[in-house]
């Protein structure tokens, strides 16, 4: 298992556009139509990973705590599926399902949106104000794969609770840190 940290993306960088097939309704979905009037949640994620699978249940549950919030939540995987086959679309769909996301899966296949968002380890999230400007970009909370530390979403929800309360979010943030991206060679 790789160990891989985020780029960090700076802060006050507009969320770049996308759009891509969701895995489960198999509509193609833009950054327009998961915006949210308080905050976006991006998250990169996939399937396979050790550090996704800790904190699975907790990006659920994000989903639904925050669905009417006016947080626009959308997950992505953007990994190589002929070296990673567990990561394709047939898998995220059941995933999604079988986790209960309220939030679109959705397929990155040429790799561009992570590109676009140097997006480097799985999970990897950014957080947008109400003007799709990056507030937070970094870990979800300090649990890792053997360290015994319980996944609360701490870090995470605590710069979306700010934006929906309209505070700023701190600018001292931690870098999430996960399995890189499998990025085609």
């Amino acid at each position: 298992m790789a160990r891989t940290e985020s780029a960090m993306m700076a802060l006050g960088t507009r969320a770049p556009e996308f759009s891509l097939p969701d895995t489960v309704s198999g509509r193609t979905i833009s950054l327009s139509d998961i915006r949210g009037p308080r905050a976006t949640l991006v998250m990169f994620i996939c399937n396979h990973c050790p550090f996704v699978k800790l904190v699975v249940d907790e990006l659920a549950s994000l989903g639904r705590d925050y669905a009417d919030k006016g947080v626009g939540i959308v997950a992505i995987s953007s990994n190589d599926v002929t070296t990673h086959p567990q990561d394709g679309p047939d898998h995220m769909a059941e995933l999604a399902r079988t986790k209960g996301f309220v939030f679109p899966y959705l397929y990155d296949e040429a790799q561009e949106v992570a590109r676009g968002y140097g997006a480097t380890c799985t999970p990897d999230f950014f957080v947008f104000n109400e003007s799709l400007e990056c507030a937070y970009r970094g870990q979800l909370d300090d649990a890792r794969p053997g360290n015994g530390i319980p996944v609360t979403g701490r870090d995470l929800r605590e710069a979306i609770d700010a934006l929906v309360a309209g505070k700023a979010v701190p600018a001292d943030q931690k870098p999430s840190v996960g399995c890189n991206i499998k990025w085609r060679s």
